[in-house]
């Protein structure tokens, strides 16, 4: 075969090849601009409801409110985001809601206390739901909890809350709220009595019975403490103390206040009751979640993922979050999965203490 010849075959197949991969990438750009434009064309012109299980002001409502402007803008289509508070037992009506009555469609998203998962452990009759079943889409925080008391309440010092002989009371808004399960974690390894004052809608009203002195002691995270009203200007006047802190370690702007392992170490607590408050505790290390109901296909979870992924590194918010002093350490739905899996999966002799800290 000639030289020449062979040369010309070359060429031929070069240009057939680049003509292939030419249209293999139009194909593939094809496809990605098709699938772009049907997840655009489902979000166009719709609206996600977004089922707030607190009364507003509350911080499980200010989250949420604050970043659904930020989501809106990450979802293909810009769907409008609507808030819509749906309070009651600790945030168990709102689960109970989102779980078995909204549709599985992208539509609706849901943000309740993250220690229902506890109700469902010890069997509460009440709820609906399996934790682990919800489809989780990330969460803006992880926190931990505080205790504290009013200033002129006769409680100084953790000492005097272990001897007192009348309790403090102590404000909560359901079982599975820090307000509850703190308190009674407290008296499980630290032998503190309280009475607790159940059925506040929400902190907003936890709040008022404060200053009004129906309760003198709540137990909020550390976000909500120095990221919201009163509380700030609560802690600038005194007229709370803070008497204890759930971290490993203490908050730069609590270095005076012992955290519960301290308080453990000091009081000989056992080491069941150790573990208890370890699992106890991982609540408020999933800060505020958000979630959609069950069986959400695939493809809309991965949208609503990274669109709040994405809202979470948004410049503008985390600008406005630094005003506010709110911590943005995010935890994303996949890691939120792995959690669920890992709370609901408690060995039976942890459950039953479990049962008393929630007050079964």
């Amino acid at each position: 075969m000639p030289l020449s010849h062979l040369y010309s075959s070359n060429a031929e197949r070069t240009t057939h090849n680049a003509k292939l991969v030419g249209l293999l990438c139009f194909l593939l750009s094809f496809a990605c601009s098709f699938k772009l434009h049907a997840q655009a064309s489902f979000y166009q012109g719709k609206t996600i409801r977004l089922i707030i299980g607190s009364s507003a002001g509350g911080g499980y409502d200010l989250w949420p409110r604050f970043i659904a402007p930020y989501l809106t803008r990450y979802i293909p289509g810009n769907p409008e985001i609507i808030p819509q508070n749906m309070p009651g037992a600790g945030g168990i009506v709102a689960a109970n809601y989102l779980y078995n009555v909204a549709k599985p469609d992208g539509l609706t998203l849901g943000a309740f206390n993250p220690a229902l998962y506890f109700d469902q452990l010890i069997k509460r009759g009440e709820v609906k739901f399996d934790w682990v079943k919800f489809t989780w889409i990330g969460s803006p925080e992880q926190n931990e909890v505080l205790h504290f008391i009013r200033s002129d309440a006769p409680f100084k010092t953790i000492e005097d809350l272990r001897n007192s002989k009348a309790p403090a009371r102590c404000g909560s808004s359901g079982t599975g709220t820090t307000g509850h399960y703190v308190p009674r974690l407290l008296e499980e390894v630290l032998g503190i009595k309280t009475h607790i004052v159940d059925g506040y809608q929400g902190g907003a009203e936890i709040d008022l019975a404060i200053e009004r002195n129906e309760v003198v002691c709540w137990s909020p995270l550390v976000a909500t403490y120095f990221g919201r009203e009163p509380y700030k200007r609560w802690h600038k006047a005194g007229f709370i103390r803070v008497v204890l802190q759930t971290g490993a370690k203490r908050d730069a702007r609590l270095k005076d206040v012992p955290t519960l392992n301290e308080l453990m170490q000091q009081y000989k607590t056992s080491e069941s009751g150790k573990r208890l408050a370890k699992v106890v505790l991982t609540a408020a290390t999933l800060g505020r979640p958000i979630s959609a109901p069950p069986s959400v296909t695939a493809e809309r979870t991965k949208i609503l993922r990274e669109a709040y992924s994405k809202a979470l590194k948004d410049p503008e918010l985390l600008a406005e979050a630094a005003k506010r002093n709110w911590d943005v350490t995010p935890l994303t739905g996949e890691e939120l999965d792995q959690h669920a899996k890992e709370v609901v999966g408690q060995p039976p002799e942890v459950i039953e203490r479990m049962k008393w800290v929630l007050g079964k």
